[in-house]
């Protein structure tokens, strides 16, 4: 029986290792989505910057794991065997929960959601204990640090309000006086600008980096004998007085002297900071618990007592971590960074909603974000009606935007916000992070980081009418994500924790399902990029008719391909009653005609992007989009047709007519397969022998249908069956029609644009 307590230390040494895959991966946004949306310096340099900032973070941590020991729960209060259980349900909770949010790109707490599985697991097992001893459950706040919790919810509603209030403030005060011209600004004001700005990051880096370590209780003379702790409470004015002065005249050096842009240092320094005090800090939420518990073995198996008699009372104690798991855990944090591509996902969801430019929207607006949207313009007017117009001009003047944040939707070359903005998100949350470190009030790095980047979103305007109301719903969304992590968090720990106490074989269970959860969401990313690269549509921007030809053709082909195996997978789904297959086509059905909106989404800008001497370009591009348009709504309507049949278990079609489907499947997946390697090849010429073909599969489609209308007179006994077989048919008609009016369109165009070359040579 003890060696189960030796496994469940194995188990959670390897599930610590999961969990800072994971916790990086959704926390690389507190740190990368400044500095990789402003596009200040490479990809290179960033994540280099970011990795040193995680392994001096990492090696400097305090290693005080408090939240993990007796933050949450009185450990006095339970017994070794107990603890263990708890243990093992946070760690397996914290993997699943922070695994989901990363899958679909939602950046969450992970101080948030380590805090309430504690508080979730520790709630189970006191009540299991109450219940043994017949107490009652006013007995569960000798076991619950209630206090700490109550701080830690304060600490969530003040960080999400106050951070989004306070960058949307600075944010429009910044823009205010230095514009988007602020690279013309004389030499001064962006040196003042750079010296308030590294004065709050170099504090922030003080506060978070050294104050929680050993080094921080060291004393030294130049400091009137005051430790660096008491030093950097107790004369924060001096410091930031000094600080200030001496930024702002390093700054004009660097300027004048050395031509360097200040904007770019601010947020080199900055993602760093932020790096360091993710690895200093949040790195409890990752191997807090794992250490917590081989530290609780270590004294169980001293002690020499059986695990259900030995109180915990030892976590009570303060007990630093060895430097060289901080230095392991720091060195899978960075090895994670650089190749996790969930983290990525995560961080291009905050990104894209503060972006200074239309995007693919990703978020579906609502009922609130189209209120609050609503709201806010009109208080904006009634505001511009009492602001004098020299104020309300000169205002309009500052917030004019350069040429270079015209963003597209597919240019992702481009900054998705200036360097100015970039600075104020980095100095505004290392300003209220280092603020509430001051005072001890738990704050979530993660709320701070994001809230902030979309209060200086709204403030620059990068939420105008054509995006407000999504990128409002998507805010929602995340912080609805964020105060649903909390009640997760504490329902699935204390869940697993009870599991667990019924029986040690959960334990395994739970394991098996991590490692198969983490294989499929591996395989799962593979062929998702697999996807993307041989399937996605992709955007046209030539600015030229032949240039649209060229271009057009790459999306004729994929849409061609994915055409006929949604055509294909449709009429065997309902030849088969295979709904599972007809289900599966609806999602790729649904895909496909998403990605053809998309395309005409971006026609507005297809249309900006166009030389004046190839407009006729727009109207081929038009047409184009029009004939995809009807091609994927046909297929829809065919699969949508089928499903519905065979879902309300309505009568298996005829041998007949399966046999007929078939052969019109055929033609048609023939004739689809070899437009789909013209246009791959772009085999133009050979546009004019596919459309002769139209006639002889026309008339096929047209007999079955004569066939049945003959079988429907004679021996159809089934109404539902006529009307889906006569719907599929008369849809293929209106199918291969767009099929072919594409082909022409297309073979007219490409000749016009060939024969003036021709006649040129």
């Amino acid at each position: 029986m003890d060696n189960i307590y030796l496994l469940m230390i194995v188990a959670l040494a390897v599930l610590a290792i999961a969990d800072l895959v994971v916790g990086v991966s959704n926390d690389a946004v507190n740190f990368l989505n400044s500095a990789i949306g402003s596009k200040a310096i490479s990809f290179r340099t960033i994540m280099i910057v970011a990795s040193i900032g995680i392994a001096v973070g990492a090696i400097f941590s305090s290693g005080m794991m408090e939240v993990a020991r007796k933050g949450i729960f009185n450990p006095g209060e339970f017994m070794f065997s107990e603890i263990m259980i708890i243990f093992m349900a946070v760690m397996i909770t914290d993997i699943l929960l922070l695994d989901f949010f990363n899958s679909v790109g939602m950046p969450t707490s992970t101080t948030v959601s380590i805090v309430f599985e504690l508080l979730g697991a520790a709630v189970a097992m006191a009540l299991i204990k109450i219940g043994a001893d017949s107490g009652s459950f006013s007995d569960l706040v000798i076991y619950i640090n209630t206090s700490k919790a109550t701080q830690i919810i304060f600490g969530i509603l003040l960080s999400v309000f106050v951070a989004f209030s306070i960058g949307a403030i600075v944010q429009w005060v910044s823009r205010l006086l230095l514009s988007y011209d602020f690279e013309n600004k004389a030499a001064w004001v962006s040196a003042i600008f750079g010296g308030i700005a590294i004065t709050a990051i170099s504090y922030f880096i003080l506060m978070k980096g050294i104050k929680g370590t050993p080094y921080a209780k060291l004393s030294f003379d130049i400091i009137d004998g005051l430790t660096i702790k008491e030093f950097l409470e107790t004369k924060v004015t001096s410091i930031i007085l000094v600080s200030s002065v001496f930024w702002s005249l390093f700054s004009y050096a660097l300027i004048v002297f050395f031509k360097t842009n200040i904007y770019k240092i601010i947020i080199l320094i900055g993602t760093f900071a932020l790096a360091l005090a993710f690895a200093g800090n949040d790195l409890v939420n990752f191997i807090g618990v794992p250490i917590a518990a081989w530290q609780s073995y270590e004294a169980w198996l001293a002690s020499g007592v059986a695990a259900n008699e030995f109180s915990m009372e030892v976590l009570a104690s303060k007990v630093p971590t060895p430097n060289a798991l901080l230095l392991a855990a720091g060195m899978i944090m960075v090895i994670t960074l650089w190749f996790s591509s969930k983290a990525k996902r995560v961080v291009k969801t905050s990104i894209d909603l503060s972006k200074q430019g239309d995007t693919k929207e990703r978020f579906n607006p609502n009922f609130i974000s189209r209120f609050l949207v609503r709201s806010a313009t009109k208080a904006s007017l009634a505001l511009d009606k009492v602001t004098p117009k020299p104020i309300n001009d000169f205002i309009e003047k500052q917030f004019e935007e350069k040429s270079a944040l015209s963003l597209t939707i597919n240019d992702e070359d481009k900054p998705a916000f200036d360097l100015v903005r970039a600075s104020v998100n980095l100095m505004v949350a290392g300003i209220l992070i280092s603020i509430a470190t001051s005072y001890k009030l738990p704050l979530s790095t993660t709320y701070v980081t994001f809230m902030v980047a979309m209060g200086t979103s709204l403030a620059d305007r990068a939420w105008g009418s054509e995006s407000a109301v999504y990128r409002v719903a998507g805010v929602l969304n995340v912080i609805g994500g964020w105060f649903g992590t909390a009640l997760i968090a504490f329902t699935a720990a204390g869940t697993i924790a009870y599991l667990i106490n019924i029986s040690e074989l959960f334990i395994a269970v739970l394991l098996f399902a991590i490692i198969i959860i983490g294989v499929r969401g591996y395989l799962k990313g593979n062929n998702d990029s697999e996807i993307n690269d041989e399937e996605n549509l992709s955007l046209d921007e030539s600015s030229s008719l032949q240039g649209v030809i060229f271009e057009s053709s790459k999306n004729i082909s994929k849409v061609m391909k994915r055409g006929e195996k949604v055509f294909s997978n449709a009429i065997e789904g309902l030849s088969k009653q295979d709904l599972d297959l007809l289900k599966k086509n609806k999602k790729q059905t649904a895909k496909l005609s998403k990605d053809v909106d998309e395309l005409r989404d971006n026609l507005f800008y297809f249309i900006k992007n166009l030389d004046e001497s190839s407009l006729n370009a727009s109207n081929f591009y038009i047409n184009l989009l029009g004939y995809l348009q009807d091609i994927t709504q046909s297929l829809e309507y065919i699969n949508k047709a089928s499903y519905k049949h065979v879902n309300n278990n309505h009568s298996k079609l005829k041998l007949t007519q399966i046999r007929e489907l078939i052969e019109v499947n055929s033609s048609i997946s023939e004739l689809f397969m070899e437009v789909n390697g013209l246009y791959k090849n772009k085999s133009f010429n050979k546009i004019k022998s596919v459309i002769r073909k139209k006639d002889g599969i026309y008339k096929l489609v047209q007999d079955k249908i004569l066939a049945q209308v003959a079988r429907t007179r004679n021996e159809e006994k089934s109404p539902k069956n006529t009307t889906l077989y006569f719907g599929i048919l008369q849809e293929t008609k209106d199918l291969l029609n767009a099929v072919m009016n594409l082909l022409s369109d297309y073979n007219e165009s490409h000749d016009s644009s060939v024969k003036p070359a021709k006649l040129d040579r």
